[in-house]
């Protein structure tokens, strides 16, 4: 019997008494695993070998688990610097101890959750008492090493679970194929088979020599494994944004674009935020070590900060806090987008702008916020202002209504709010379609005469700022937006996710 090298190879290397997978026989053949997958595929269409398939599962550690096996799990490590200072006789101040146990961050709130969970201690009124009867085998912090020694098949479901719900281990489902000797393999072996010399595919070398009428082609196997190829796409936050943008130029809006390092002048100034205002520290906002933006024009910046000092109209009063040119002029990373806002209402981008007009962008910002789920230190805005006469918050109400109905979000509920910018405000939320959990997604109002009336506008403007990642987290289903952004992007959602139109 004449058959292809790698079939010959293969059934010289199944074995009728003992089942091998292909990953085996790939590494004992030196072959690659999809070479060896075809060739199994095609003897058993001969019926000389038996393929047999189960779903097997891989566990593995993420980053994060990695660090956790080495370091210790951040409950553990808070327990012990309890018990170290004496905490489990007389309550201890919850700083020292998450100083003690070098947490910082996000690990301090897992630590925090998680003792409790596992009874390690109690915490009351910001500070901690460690059960010293607290066990010291902890089945989390052993199955991580278990998952790093290649030994998860032997866990208990539940603590995979919880540890998969932490985001410490990943788990994936494979499909691993096994090959067995048939009696007719059996057979063919005794009798002899011979390796025959055979191409997978025409050449033009194979073409223009005539060499393709004495070589033996391969059958094709549809149902052998292929190589998987993984070609680019566009993202669906770009899909979205572009969508977001479609509908915005639909409805009679015009797009603005403009720096992402700007003045303070532009980002809080314009807006009535005053200069000692908390949101305008590096607590909230990336400050540059760059020379100060001396472009500002001298009339506007004289006009802001009358306003700060003295306020707008007869019942003004403005801040009576202390306010400087220097300040304004220092250059941050924008916190929102409404630095454009300001830069075009001024007439400083577009240059003097009549009633109505509708303008938007969708562009990236950046806040030193906390990561969470629904959190990220860049993310997109989705800007908006109308310029008209007699505008109203039902007018903003139904500006949200006829937008959101575009993605088939139609369960929007408003939630009055402050703002040191707009007046009235409120908040927009919409419910998460896995969760039900109710999602704010935006923020709005009605700017204030102390923001329009030194920028030149004498008329009603409504603004927006809403979140991108939100809308694609209500549109998609998605509960945490790194999932889509950032270093911890679920690639495979991203290639399968299905578009939405």
């Amino acid at each position: 019997m004449r058959l292809p090298g790698t079939q010959v190879a293969l059934l010289e290397a199944a074995s009728a008494t003992e089942t091998k997978t292909i990953a085996q026989l790939a590494d004992e053949l030196e072959e690659d695993p999809a070479a060896v997958t075809r060739a199994a595929f095609e003897l058993a269409d001969e019926g000389l070998l038996d393929v047999e398939e189960h779903v097997a599962e891989e566990v593995a550690l993420t980053a994060e688990g990695e660090r956790y096996r080495g370091a210790g799990l951040p409950e553990r490590r808070l327990h012990e610097a309890a018990l170290e200072v004496g905490a489990d006789g007389e309550p201890a101040e919850m700083g020292r101890l998450v100083e003690a146990a070098d947490l910082d961050g996000e690990a301090v709130d897992i630590a925090l959750t998680n003792l409790a969970r596992k009874g390690l201690g109690e915490i009351d009124g910001g500070a901690v008492l460690a059960d010293p009867e607290a066990r010291d085998d902890d089945p989390e912090a052993e199955a991580l090493s278990a998952v790093a020694e290649g030994s998860a098949g032997y866990l208990d479901a539940g603590v995979l679970d919880r540890l998969e719900s932490r985001g410490l281990v990943e788990r994936t489902e494979t499909t691993v194929r096994s090959v067995t000797l048939s009696d007719d393999g059996v057979t063919a072996l005794m009798e002899g088979v011979e390796a025959a010399e055979t191409v997978g595919q025409v050449t033009p070398e194979l073409l223009t020599s005539g060499d393709w009428e004495d070589v033996e082609f391969a059958d094709y196997n549809v149902e052998a494994d292929a190589e998987t190829v993984d070609g680019g796409r566009e993202h669906i936050l770009r899909q979205t944004a572009d969508r977001v943008k479609d509908v915005l130029v639909g409805m009679g809006f015009r797009e603005m674009e403009g720096p992402h390092a700007d003045a303070e002048f532009w980002i809080n100034d314009c807006l009535f935020m005053p200069q000692d205002h908390p949101a305008r520290t590096h607590w909230d906002q990336f400050g540059l070590d760059v020379p100060p933006m001396e472009s500002i024009p001298e009339d506007l910046l004289a006009g802001v900060e009358n306003a700060h000092r003295e306020g707008v109209g007869e019942d003004g009063d403005g801040y009576h806090s202390p306010w400087t040119p220097e300040v304004a002029k220092q250059v941050d990373l924008r916190g929102h987008t409404t630095s454009l806002s300001m830069r075009h209402l001024s007439g400083e981008a577009a240059g003097d702008l009549e009633p109505p007009q509708r303008y938007f962008s969708v562009e990236k910002v950046y806040r030193n916020d906390t990561l969470d789920p629904t959190h990220l230190l860049e993310f997109f805005q989705i800007e908006g202002w109308v310029m008209a006469e007699e505008l109203s918050v039902r007018d903003l109400m139904g500006t949200f209504a006829e937008f959101y109905e575009q993605f088939g979000i139609t369960d929007l509920e408003f939630k009055p709010h402050y703002n040191p910018y707009t007046e009235p405000s409120f908040e927009l939320f919409g419910e998460h379609p896995e969760t039900g959990e109710l999602i704010e997604i935006g923020n709005s109002g009605l700017f204030r005469e102390e923001v329009l009336r030194p920028l030149g506008v004498d008329c009603d403007v409504m603004a927006w700022g809403l979140a991108l990642e939100r809308l694609l987290m209500l549109m998609y289903g998605f509960e945490d937006i790194r999932d889509v952004h950032g270093t911890l992007c679920d690639l495979e959602l991203l290639r399968d996710v299905e578009v939405v139109h």
